[in-house]
C-alpha cells in the first residue's frame, strides 16, 4: 500500500479524504493480488437514455463531448452492508499523545477502516448502515445508499476520534437489539476487541448467532494492539496496570508474567477462532499496527462469497 499523506490528528478529521486515500492505495496494489480485475470502478460508458436517473452521468465526459454518457458498472448487485463498532472504554486504548495514521488506538483504527469500507461500497453503488455501541446502543442508522446518508455516517465515525469513552462493554445485549433491526440480508462487519462485561461466553456467541438470522454473513474483526495486548511488550520496570472499564489495578513487572500472559492470550484467540467456526462466523484477528489491507481483503473475499 502506498504511504498516506496524513501526519497528525487534525488531518484525520477529514475521514472521507482519508478513506479515499486508503482505498486508492489498496487498489493500486490489487493487480498483484488474487483480486486483480475486481471492479471497484466503472467498467465502461453507455449513452444516457432519456428519462432514467442522472445520478451516474459522467459530467466530465459531457464537458468534452457535449454528449451524455452513463458510467456502467460491472457490479450491479446493490449489496447491503451493516457496520457495527464497539465504542467502549477499552477500544480507546492505548492512549496516543499525537495520533496519526501510523499511530492509532483501536477505536481510531476501527473508524478509519469503517470509512474505507464505506468508500468501496460507494464505488460499488452498494448500501451501508452503521451501529455504534458500548454498554448500550449509542447510534443506529439503517442501510441506505445515498451520499447524504453516507456523509452522516462519516460524521458519526469522525466523532469517535474526538470523544473518549468511559463506558463498559455489553456486546451480547446490544447485538440482540441490532439483530432485530437488520431485516434484509446483509454483510455484517463487527469491530470489537472482545473485552466483554459478561463472563458468559455462551451469551455472547448466541448474540453473534442472532446476527446471522435472515441469512446475514457476519465477519468479526477482533481488533487489538499486537505489541501491548498480545505480546505484552512493556518496559521491564514496575508499572501499575489499570482496567479502563472496571478500574481494577495491579502492580507488577511485565517480564514476570509475559510468558504466561502470551500463552493465555494465544489460547483465548484460538478458542475464539474455533467458536466462530462452530457458529459459521468469519473470524479475522486484526492487529491495528498491520494496516487496513487486512480489512479490505476480508471485504472482497466476503463479498464474492456473499453474492
Amino acid at each position: 500500500m502506498s504511504p498516506l499523506a496524513v501526519k497528525n490528528i487534525s488531518e484525520l478529521n477529514n475521514l472521507e479524504l482519508l478513506a479515499n486515500q486508503v482505498v486508492e492505495g489498496f487498489i493500486t496494489g490489487m493487480h498483484k493480488s488474487p483480486f486483480h480485475g475486481f471492479s471497484v470502478e466503472f467498467a465502461e460508458h453507455r449513452l444516457y437514455n432519456k428519462g432514467e436517473s442522472t445520478r451516474h452521468i459522467d459530467w466530465k465526459l459531457y464537458a468534452k463531448t457535449k454528449k451524455m454518457f452513463v458510467k456502467r458498472y460491472e457490479e450491479e448487485t446493490n449489496l447491503r452492508c451493516h457496520l457495527i463498532v464497539d465504542n467502549s472504554a477499552s477500544m480507546h486504548y492505548p492512549i496516543v499523545a499525537n495520533p496519526s495514521i501510523n499511530q492509532l488506538n483501536k477505536i481510531g483504527f476501527s473508524a478509519i477502516a469503517s470509512a474505507a469500507l464505506m468508500e468501496i461500497l460507494k464505488r460499488q453503488r452498494d448500501a451501508v448502515g452503521l451501529s455504534i455501541y458500548s454498554n448500550k446502543e449509542e447510534y443506529y442508522a439503517p442501510t441506505k445508499g445515498s451520499d447524504r446518508h453516507r456523509r452522516m455516517l462519516l460524521a458519526h465515525l469522525a466523532d469517535l476520534l474526538k470523544k473518549p469513552s468511559k463506558s463498559s462493554t455489553d456486546t451480547y445485549a446490544v447485538l440482540h437489539e441490532i439483530a432485530e433491526k437488520v431485516h434484509r440480508r446483509s454483510l455484517v462487519f463487527l469491530f470489537t476487541d472482545m473485552f466483554q462485561a459478561t463472563k458468559n461466553e455462551k451469551e455472547l456467541f448466541e448474540a453473534l448467532r442472532h446476527l446471522k438470522y435472515n441469512k446475514h454473513e457476519v465477519i468479526l474483526f477482533h481488533t487489538y494492539d499486537g505489541k501491548l495486548e498480545r505480546d505484552f511488550d512493556f518496559e521491564n520496570s514496575p508499572k501499575k496496570f489499570v482496567d479502563v472499564e472496571t478500574g481494577d489495578e495491579i502492580n507488577l513487572y511485565a517480564s514476570t508474567i509475559q510468558k504466561d500472559y502470551k500463552l493465555k492470550v494465544e489460547t483465548y484467540f484460538n478458542e475464539l477462532k474455533m467458536k466462530c467456526m462452530q457458529y459459521k462466523i468469519e473470524y479475522v484477528p486484526v492487529d491495528i499496527h498491520k494496516g487496513f489491507h487486512q480489512i479490505l481483503v476480508s471485504y472482497l473475499i466476503s463479498r464474492k462469497r456473499f453474492l
